[in-house]
């Protein structure tokens, strides 16, 4: 059973809240020093050392300087979760300290006396009618509100006659003193305030007393998986504070206004104290955000390096990689503008400061996409290839190249793809699709220059998540151009039905993608018949002749036969432009512009890789395509390269 909080009416009465106030301020102290601290180390030290020496005691040094600097940044994340608990924990006894004091200023108006257990005494009044005598006073306690605690808040007042119903049963007498109510009022008040400071008061000191650190400091991994528990604590503990105080459930520009109203000092306070809301929170400065992620990500590593199941691990090295990625540098700068462990991973990267471009591209990726290694080497690097892109094309302006997975992407084998029998349905997009939206409003809120050239950029599933968020009510926020990429189908049967004009949508679709060329669902549904009579019909042949070995060869290369037969015969009763997800995006019935691009590899000479599929934003891949892309993101789709719809 929980402790009950040693808190009492009258030590709630006389709290100074400032004290509480002023404690964070202290640690508010303490956090900045170390934040400065590190920076001084980092850049004066260790940086200085780097650039200047090389030798094996210049890289002792500096290895000690990092471990130097490892501490500043745990002093100064764990006096930021201080700091942040004691800010919600003076907010949140505000308000039972304020209902408690008006009870007692109304206790004292009337005249009742407050016992030291709450009970309340009040006076007699009125008359008995039976013999006119005065109803003598009596005292009351106030409902506690426990379960299974009896019932408080029924007593017998001194002329012997029950409280109103507060609990089980049948009818009750009620006390003729008009003083009875008004007392039971007050009480019942006191005991509401008293309970609520309690419950307060156990949350926040159970996150207070996880944050100590052991002796002999040594910060390591198992170190950060405690800091991230401590995170947790507090984030739970502070859970109402955060719902008053941010605006969680506001448009991303309700909430760039709310943060440009805070000090200095208050955006400090949430973006150490509670990285991961501010992090991810739509409408939040590129800035803001990328700091608060990089704290965010040291925690999310802690929690998954103690973790040791292969989706904890798979994520755990996205992770590494992309932390890897910021302390290494780039140009254009790389700006962390979302992270998270939710679903396969969340991982918002930019290549340049969305509020400050000229032109802003955010990307989608699509099938197997998930937070892992191979999403921060390879899927990362198409948002800095289309920066860098973008830089040759038009190099007086400034671009930032989005990546978002801010989504599940659906991970299916290029075996499923082949055979006709994919798992994608649209509920992954269809649940993307609005975050999507959000994301890019908030570009749109944050953005210091007012009206950014935006580029929605969809690759394979990603390109029908773009599509669905187009062909929500408004399109998608701020949007200029649309470019969709070895893509399955929008849901849109028309360009047009995108919300940026069919003008403005673009189109790069390799000959031998198979993923552009996916059949539609009846043309599956023949291919797939077609594979189960011709497998069966090879087996029966096959053993016949051969005996069992036999069978196995038949039966496979009459899956092979069978399934084509069956894919043939529907595709001869259905529309050449309908592909899983609607009309094919470079047909000519969808009405896009349809860009020139490498045809790629089949995947028989790729032995079955899909590189076709995946070499669109590669200029050493394809010239063709990442110029094309490079130029519709800087607002010069004029100049690219076409070729003829199918």
């Amino acid at each position: 059973m929980a402790t009950v909080s040693g808190l009492t009416w009258q030590r709630l009465r006389d709290l100074e809240l400032s004290e509480l106030t002023d404690a964070a301020d202290g640690w508010r102290a303490a956090s900045a020093f170390a934040d400065a601290a590190r920076e001084r180390v980092d850049g004066d030290m260790s940086g200085k050392l780097t650039k200047t020496q090389d030798s094996e005691s210049a890289r002792a040094a500096v290895k000690r300087l990092k471990r130097l600097s490892e501490n500043y940044h745990y002093v100064r994340t764990e006096t930021g979760l201080v700091r942040g608990a004691l800010d919600g924990l003076a907010s949140e006894l505000g308000t039972p300290q304020r209902r408690l004091r008006d009870a007692l200023g109304d206790a004292a108006s009337l005249g009742y006396a407050v016992n030291d257990n709450g009970s309340i005494d009040y006076p007699a009044g009125g008359k008995n009618e039976m013999t006119g005598d005065t109803i003598p006073g009596g005292s009351v306690m106030g409902n506690n509100g426990l379960i299974g605690a009896g019932n408080p808040g029924l007593y017998r007042d001194a002329n012997g006659m029950l409280d109103p119903a507060l609990g089980p049963g049948g009818p009750v007498l009620k006390s003729p003193n008009p003083h009875r109510a008004k007392a039971q009022d007050v009480a019942d008040r006191l005991a509401h305030a008293l309970r609520e400071a309690r419950e307060i008061d156990e949350r926040y000191s159970s996150a207070l007393n996880k944050l100590k650190a052991a002796q002999g400091l040594t910060v390591d991994t198992k170190t950060w998986a405690d800091v991230a528990s401590d995170a947790d604590a507090v984030s739970q503990a502070a859970h109402n504070y955060l719902e008053k105080h941010l605006p969680l459930d506001k448009s991303p520009a309700e909430r760039k206004e709310w943060w440009d109203h805070l000090g200095k000092e208050q955006r400090e306070e949430y973006i150490s104290a509670f990285p991961e809301l501010i992090g991810n929170l739509d409408g939040i400065p590129a800035l803001a955000r990328d700091e608060a992620n990089r704290e965010n990500l040291q925690l999310l590593i802690g929690q998954l390096d103690v973790k040791h199941d292969d989706a904890s691990r798979d994520m755990l090295g996205g992770l590494k990689k992309i932390q890897e990625k910021l302390e290494q540098g780039s140009e254009p700068p790389m700006y962390l503008l979302g992270i998270g462990d939710e679903g396969n991973g969340r991982a918002i990267i930019a290549y340049g400061n969305p509020d400050t471009a000229d032109n802003v591209s955010a990307y989608v990726p699509g099938l197997g996409t998930k937070l892992d290694a191979e999403f921060a080497d390879g899927t990362v690097n198409r948002a800095w290839q289309t920066a860098i892109g973008a830089q040759e094309a038009d190099p007086s302006s400034r671009t930032s190249s989005i990546v978002w997975l801010g989504y599940d992407a659906p991970q299916v084998t290029p075996g499923d793809l082949a055979s006709g029998n994919s798992v994608m349905f649209t509920n992954d997009a269809k649940a993307g699709a609005p975050d999507y939206n959000a994301f890019m409003e908030g570009i749109s809120a944050t953005h210091e220059g007012g009206d950014p050239h935006v580029t929605a950029i969809g690759h394979s599933y990603g390109s029908l998540t773009v599509g669905l968020a187009a062909q929500e009510n408004g399109g998608i926020p701020g949007a200029d151009d649309i470019i969709l990429v070895g893509s399955p189908g929008t849901g849109a049967d028309n360009a047009q039905d995108l919300n940026v004009g069919k003008d403005h949508v673009f189109v790069g679709a390799a000959d031998n993608d198979i993923v552009t060329k996916l059949p539609n669902h009846a043309e599956a549904s023949g291919m797939a018949s077609g594979a189960v009579g011709g497998g069966s019909t090879g087996f029966v042949l096959g053993a016949g002749m051969a005996g069992p070995p036999g069978a196995l060869i038949g039966g496979g290369a009459g899956a092979i036969v069978g399934g084509i037969a069956g894919y043939t015969a529907q595709d001869a009763q259905t529309d050449p432009s309908e592909r899983w997800f609607g009309t094919d995006p470079a047909s000519e019935n969808f009405g896009a512009t349809r860009f020139m691009v490498d045809d790629g590899a089949t995947i028989i000479e790729d032995h079955g890789e899909m590189s076709a599929h995946s070499n669109y934003f590669n200029p050493m891949k394809d010239q063709d395509s990442a110029d094309n892309i490079a130029k519709i993101v800087v607002g010069k789709s004029g100049k690219i390269s076409l070729e003829t719809p199918r």
